[in-house]
């Protein structure tokens, strides 16, 4: 299945659904279920959207087949939230912090209970283990993610998304694991300003050159 025959999928779905319609209870308004605050997760509402809409792309459990769609398993709830509401223009802006036409589309069919359901889903389910796969690169790799690079003035990532990978729920996001080839094609769109909604990654990431990324991204894929 390519990447266009999925996001075809995943638009379908979400159509299904009605933009602008809560996905909750598959019955509440949008406009009514976000005038209030999020109630506890739903992780069964949450597992509904998750089969239903995200699991084309990223798959039911949220381990995607491979890196054209990141893993969702085993992320912070709070993390995935934060994207979700990126990809949806807020009140006041002209547009998404994240700029994905796929993502804004589904994720502006979502309610805010709605993401905090299918947030806490995927981060119930367990990362499929990965790996590095270029052996002749994992020295610079664990260097930079382990002691960054002093004089481009790059942290270690560790100082932010640990030893192993596993993040800090709400402030970083968990990276073990993650498909290397996704992780460096966001460091790049972090580098050139197509993916702006993180300013200390825009500034990190545009010290590193191509080689660096992809070094760093594919030692990360086997963190755990």
């Amino acid at each position: 299945m390519n990447r266009l025959y999925r996001s075809l999928v995943v638009l379908k779905a979400a159509a299904a659904f009605g933009f602008g319609a809560s996905l909750s209870g598959f019955a509440v308004s949008a406009s009514a279920a976000e005038s209030a605050q999020p109630a506890k997760p739903d992780v069964t509402r949450g597992q509904a959207i998750a089969t239903q809409v995200c699991a084309a792309c990223h798959a039911a459990d949220g381990n995607s087949a491979g890196a054209a769609f990141p893993k969702l398993a085993g992320q912070h709830a709070e993390y995935i939230v934060k994207q979700l509401k990126d990809y949806k223009t807020q009140p006041g802006a002209k547009a998404p912090a994240r700029n994905n036409p796929i993502m804004t589309g589904i994720a502006s069919a979502l309610s805010d209970q709605d993401m905090v359901n299918v947030a806490a889903y995927f981060a119930s389910q367990k990362t499929k283990p990965n790996y590095a796969r270029d052996k002749n690169t994992v020295a610079l790799g664990q260097k930079i993610y382990r002691g960054g690079i002093a004089d481009k003035g790059v942290p270690a990532c560790a100082a932010c998304h640990g030893a192993t990978g596993l993040g800090i729920p709400v402030q970083y996001p968990r990276l073990s694991g993650q498909w290397g080839d996704y992780t460096a094609a966001q460091l790049n769109a972090f580098a050139q300003g197509t993916r702006n909604n993180s300013e200390p990654m825009h500034a990190i990431s545009s010290r590193l050159n191509d080689a660096e990324m992809k070094a760093v991204a594919d030692y990360i894929a086997g963190l755990h």
